[in-house]
């Protein structure tokens, strides 16, 4: 005895079931090791003498053309990531780099509209009494 399909039923008479549209692709356009001289700290040597940071970056760009197109025009320059990441970084002083990633990462999902932004600062001489090779801060949003 043959079982009946409801007349509903979402298999039946679908060919597609199982087979999924290509997804478009993600793309991450990073930046590693920019090096700023900025003036960001708690102490008021670091405010006024400054010392230099190293800043990484990251961008997710969902439907990013030039993947097809292979146009610059169709993506992210690097070379202007790195000149707003300066200018975020350099047009005023924050005491704690968790403040400074924030203002990277704001500029950078207002400017381009990245899906995620990633954004790390690190310094490899901070003013603390113990020997390390850097402290850094790191802070993913997501547009």
């Amino acid at each position: 005895m043959d079982e009946e399909r409801e007349p509903d039923d979402p298999l039946e008479d679908d060919d597609s079931y199982g087979e999924d549209e290509p997804a478009e692709p993600a793309v991450t356009v990073a930046v590693s090791g920019l090096s700023l001289y900025t003036r960001h700290g708690v102490s008021q040597a670091e405010q006024e003498v400054g010392q230099r940071l190293v800043v990484d970056v990251a961008l997710e760009l969902s439907g990013c053309d030039a993947v097809v197109t292979d146009r610059v025009e169709d993506t992210v320059d690097y070379a202007e990531v790195c000149e707003q990441v300066a200018l975020a970084a350099q047009e005023r002083s924050y005491r704690t780099l968790e403040r400074l990633c924030a203002a990277i990462a704001e500029r950078l999902t207002d400017r381009y509209g990245a899906e995620t932004v990633r954004v790390k600062a690190a310094k490899s001489e901070p003013p603390i009494p113990l020997p390390v090779d850097e402290v850094s801060v790191e802070l993913w949003r997501e547009g």
